[in-house]
């Protein structure tokens, strides 16, 4: 007779405080050397090694970075997805932050990497695949942070991916083909406050935009009137978008939020070549959609103001976050176990933020939970890891225990959380309404 499902969790919690400082070790490790979306090399080779010195095999170069190791159980009933995110984000700012390309562990997806090391650790030395009823793949995932979007889109139009965030890129690839629960966590800061960590709260969803505003070159100083002022281009259009900002309803939480990545080549030639990166963000795709319309057409009557023409290349950012109370109550419980239930709640409000998560989760279960550790701003130059066996060790045992509550006593309750999702879409569906791939 097998183990019982909380022995099994006492069994992997013992593994991963075990082998407590190498998971720090691994976590500081990445956090050392930041790396930007589908650049993550280094990154991704720190897991490949670990997994090597384990005995474990990997399937590599998943969306360019990404790694995979499958687990099987005494059973494959069903598939049971643990994703970390390999990626950093851009603050230059940030003491930490690598000099030459601003990447700083601004947001704890090196926590994210830690707490999958920690579940590698717990299925090496606690043996757990062999009393469960399905199948655990690690999943170390490229380029959660949409960034960088001129140097992506030439990815894209190079044909080495179709999608700019790593979660879409491993749907459209196939890596989530067999996979029936995703389940995840997220660093969050929890300084002072009582909370200390979420299973799961609502996110918005987004599209992209690369905006070139074309004018015409002439003497700023001597002729100006034989011009064309692509930056009086990109004012007016910014201008309109604000224009915009009181036809958002609030239930919808747009946000719209650009900048300017090229204002023009010199400072005594009447700019020619504009160029604009933003994000349209809402809490459901029809809004989302309405206003990307409005902030199109505020962008094109910019360029109309003056003369110039306006370039729009429309890229496919992320869904919203569809959360499933049944897997976020399973997560929840765990973490009231972890941590205690006076520190923990269920499903938080949204922070207005956005993940590829939610693509994942229009597909299948799926369960983003939110454990702290970190001081600061996300995406601020203060953030950093003030209680690392918060953001490590108890995320590791987090992903681990809710695993083993989906798989365990013959994949019982992983069947029945599966069987109470209905998919948003088809992955067919999504890669054609939402990645407008053929």
């Amino acid at each position: 007779m097998g183990r019982t499902k909380e022995e099994l969790k006492e069994a992997a919690c013992r593994a991963i405080d075990a082998h407590r400082d190498d998971i720090i070790a691994f976590g500081d490790s990445i956090f050392a050397e930041p790396e930007l979306g589908y650049k993550e090399v280094k990154t991704s080779e720190k897991f490949q090694k670990l997994l090597d010195s384990l005995g474990f095999a990997h399937q590599d170069h998943v969306a360019l970075t990404g790694v995979i190791a499958n687990f099987k159980g005494k059973e494959s009933k069903m598939k049971v997805a643990l994703m970390g995110e390999l990626d950093a984000v851009v603050v230059p700012a940030h003491p930490c932050a690598d000099p030459s390309t601003g990447a700083a562990h601004a947001c704890g997806h090196h926590c994210m990497m830690a707490g999958l090391a920690g579940v590698a650790y717990a299925l090496h030395d606690a043996g757990i695949m062999e009393d469960l009823a399905g199948d655990i793949a690690l999943m170390a995932v490229p380029s959660e942070e949409f960034v960088e979007l001129e140097y992506r889109n030439r990815l894209r139009e190079e044909g080495k991916i179709a999608f700019l965030g790593g979660k879409q890129e491993f749907i459209r690839l196939g890596a989530m083909d067999d996979v029936d629960v995703m389940v995840m966590q997220h660093t969050q800061s929890t300084s002072g406050e009582q909370i200390k960590a979420n299973a799961g709260s609502p996110a918005n969803g987004f599209v992209g935009k690369l905006v070139r505003y074309i004018g015409k070159e002439a003497h700023a100083g001597g002729a100006p009137f034989d011009g064309i002022n692509a930056l009086n281009a990109a004012e007016i259009g910014l201008a309109a978008i604000h224009a915009q900002r009181e036809t958002f309803r609030d239930e919808d939480h747009i946000r719209v939020h650009p900048i300017i990545t090229k204002g023009g080549d010199l400072v005594n030639i009447v700019p020619s070549d504009v160029r604009i990166e933003t994000y349209v963000r809402g809490a459901r795709v029809e809004a989302i959609l309405d206003a990307s319309r409005k902030v199109n057409r505020a962008l094109e009557a910019g360029a109309y103001a003056v003369g110039a023409q306006c370039e729009i290349t429309e890229l496919p950012g992320y869904l919203p976050v569809v959360t499933h109370q049944p897997l976020a109550e399973l997560m929840y419980e765990n973490l009231c176990v972890l941590i205690g239930k006076e520190h923990t709640e269920c499903i938080s409000a949204s922070s207005g933020g956005s993940t590829d998560a939610g693509d994942i989760s229009h597909l299948l279960p799926t369960v983003h939970a939110y454990i702290g550790g970190a001081k600061g701003g996300a995406h601020c130059p203060d953030y950093f890891i003030e209680d690392k066996d918060m953001a490590y060790i108890v995320s590791a045992k987090a992903l681990i225990m809710t695993a083993i509550d989906l798989l365990a006593d013959g994949a019982e309750t992983g069947r029945m959380v599966k069987e109470t999702f209905k998919p948003v879409m088809t992955k067919e569906e999504y890669l054609k309404s939402w990645g407008h791939l053929q």
